[in-house]
């Protein structure tokens, strides 16, 4: 069988999982914009500070930092240091054929601990909260990475 194929319900798994992250990382970006069009602010260029219709009344106070909008890029920061990884590692593990259950259980333990990380960052939980929902996602990653490379090297 094809590792890399619809038909294998472990690559259909990490399809799944992997389109998931994609699109909880593209919609950081939407939700950014949303923020800052609501805020009023949070800009980080100079040019935005130009009249424009979606800027009818600039003012240099729309470049001060703003705390709701710099939440959101933080947790879009935290998407950027750990889907990549979760991609990559994914889409390698799909090709040692690991078992489906165990592969299912992980790409989509992986979207759930991901999904509670960003709900706990929105909502400002204390870092033990959101260490502990990054944790596994952590774990999940190093696991099929070094059970990727155990396959490759043995």
């Amino acid at each position: 069988m094809d590792h890399l194929s619809l038909s294998n319900p472990v690559f259909a798994a990490y399809s799944i999982a992997a389109t998931l992250m994609i699109l909880k990382g593209v919609a950081m970006s939407w939700l950014t914009v949303i923020r800052m069009t609501a805020e009023n602010g949070g800009f980080r260029n100079p040019e935005d500070l130009k009249k424009t219709l979606v800027n009818p009344r600039p003012n240099d106070a729309q470049l001060a930092p703003n705390d709701r909008v710099e939440r959101i890029r933080r947790i879009q920061l935290n998407d950027l240091e750990n889907l990549p990884y979760f991609l990559v590692s994914g889409l390698l593990y799909v090709t040692t054929a690991p078992s489906a259950f165990l592969a299912q259980f992980l790409f989509y333990a992986y979207v759930v601990t991901r999904m509670l990380h960003f709900l706990a960052y929105y909502t400002a939980q204390i870092h033990d909260i959101r260490a502990a929902l990054w944790t596994p996602g952590s774990l999940i990653i190093i696991y099929m990475a070094a059970s990727t490379f155990w396959s490759a090297v043995w």
